[in-house]
C-alpha cells in the first residue's frame, strides 16, 4: 500500500475539491436549506421528490423520525404511525431547531449531492489512514498528519450539520470554510512529504532557488488568501440575505447598499493582487524556477475577473462557484509553493 499512497493522497485532495465545488453550487443555487435536518433529509436516507411526500396526507403510513411541513412548520414523526383524518398533535413533534419549512425539490437534491460528496470523500479518508498507517517506523509525520486530516473531516462533517441546525448562521459557514482548507494545506503536506521521498534528484540547474523576499511574500500570500476566503463567505451570507428579502430571481438587488466586508472584500483583491505580482516579478527576474507562480497568477486573474462579473453583470450562471473554487485553489497552490521554497531554505 506504501506504493500506491502517494495516488491516494491525491485522490484525497481531489475529493475535498469536489466539496468545495458541490458546495459552491450549493451556495449559487441558496439550496443551502435544501435539507432541514443531517444526515437524514427530512428523514428520510434517500430525498423526497416531491411535496406530497412531507406533507401531511390523512390514512397515511410515516416512519419514526420522517419529517412534515405543515401550517408553514416542521413536525417529525415520534414513532411509526399512520394517519387517521384529522391531524393528531400527539404523534408529531415540532422541529426545533429552526423554522425553516420550506421544500424545492431542486434544492433539495443539490443539497442532497453536495453530502454524497462528503461521504465519498470519508470512504477515502479511510484509505488514507490505513496508507498512513505503515509509515509509523519510517516516518511517523505521514501518519500524524494523515489522521489530524481525518479528524479535521470527522469535524467538518459536525459543523456541516451545524450550519443546517442554524440555518446557515454566517460564523459556522466560515469556520467550515477555513476548515477545509486547513484540511487541503495538511493533505498538500503530507503530498509534499512523500513525493519528496520518491523524487528523482535533478541536477542543481533545476532545483528552485531560495530568496527571503519571495518567501515573505509567499508567506503573506498565503495569509492573505485564508482571509480574503474567510471574508467572501460572510459576503455570500449577505447575498444570501438580499436573496430572501427580493428573491432568487432579483439578482440585481443581491449587493444593493452592501456593508463594510463587501468593501474590505474587494478592495483587499488590490493588496493581494500586488503581492502575487510582486512574486511573479521576482520569480522572472532572479530566476528562482518556481513553476507554480505562474499558475497563481492565472488564477487571481480568474478571480479578479468571476468577481467583476458577480458584481456588475449581476452573477451570471457558473460565476460564484468558479469563484469559489479557484480561491480555494489558489489557497493550495500558494501553500505548497511555500513548502517547495521552505526546502530550498533548509538544504
Amino acid at each position: 500500500m506504501k506504493k500506491h499512497f502517494p495516488l491516494i493522497v491525491k485522490i484525497s485532495l481531489i475529493s475535498v475539491y469536489l466539496i468545495f465545488l458541490a458546495g459552491s453550487v450549493v451556495r449559487m443555487t441558496g439550496s443551502g436549506m435544501g435539507c432541514p435536518d443531517w444526515p437524514k433529509c427530512f428523514g428520510y436516507y434517500i430525498p423526497p421528490t416531491s411535496e406530497e411526500q412531507i406533507t401531511w396526507q390523512p390514512n397515511t403510513d410515516y416512519n419514526k423520525g420522517m419529517i412534515i411541513v405543515k401550517d408553514d412548520m416542521l413536525f417529525v414523526a415520534e414513532n411509526n404511525i399512520k394517519t387517521t383524518n384529522e391531524f393528531n398533535t400527539n404523534n408529531w413533534g415540532k422541529y426545533t431547531k429552526h423554522s425553516y419549512a420550506k421544500f424545492n425539490k431542486y434544492h433539495t437534491w443539490t443539497e442532497y449531492i453536495n453530502r454524497l460528496a462528503s461521504v465519498l470523500s470519508g470512504f477515502v479518508f479511510l484509505f488514507l489512514i490505513v496508507g498512513a498507517s505503515k509509515f509509523w517506523r519510517e516516518n511517523k509525520t505521514i501518519p500524524l498528519v494523515a489522521f489530524g486530516a481525518f479528524f479535521l473531516m470527522l469535524f467538518e462533517a459536525w459543523l456541516g450539520k451545524t450550519v443546517v441546525d442554524t440555518n446557515l448562521k454566517p460564523t459556522v459557514i466560515t469556520i467550515h470554510m477555513v476548515a477545509g482548507l486547513i484540511i487541503v494545506a495538511l493533505l498538500l503536506w503530507l503530498l509534499f512529504i512523500v513525493s519528496g521521498k520518491n523524487q528523482a534528484k535533478v541536477s542543481s540547474d533545476d532545483t528552485p532557488k531560495y530568496n527571503s523576499l519571495f518567501n515573505k511574500l509567499l508567506i503573506a500570500s498565503v495569509v492573505f488568501s485564508l482571509i480574503q476566503i474567510a471574508m467572501g463567505t460572510q459576503v455570500r451570507q449577505f447575498i444570501d440575505e438580499q436573496v430572501k428579502l427580493f428573491g432568487f430571481d432579483n439578482k440585481e438587488y443581491s449587493l444593493m447598499e452592501p456593508n463594510f466586508k463587501f468593501y474590505f472584500h474587494r478592495s483587499f483583491t488590490i493588496a493581494i493582487v500586488l503581492v502575487n505580482l510582486g512574486m511573479f516579478y521576482l520569480n522572472q527576474i532572479k530566476n528562482l524556477g518556481y513553476n507554480l507562480v505562474n499558475w497563481i497568477v492565472f488564477l487571481i486573474f480568474l478571480e479578479t475577473i468571476t468577481g467583476i462579473l458577480m458584481y456588475y453583470a449581476e452573477f451570471p450562471l457558473g460565476t460564484q462557484a468558479t469563484h469559489l473554487l479557484a480561491g480555494a485553489i489558489l489557497f493550495g497552490l500558494q501553500f505548497y509553493l511555500w513548502l517547495q521554497s521552505r526546502k530550498t531554505f533548509t538544504n
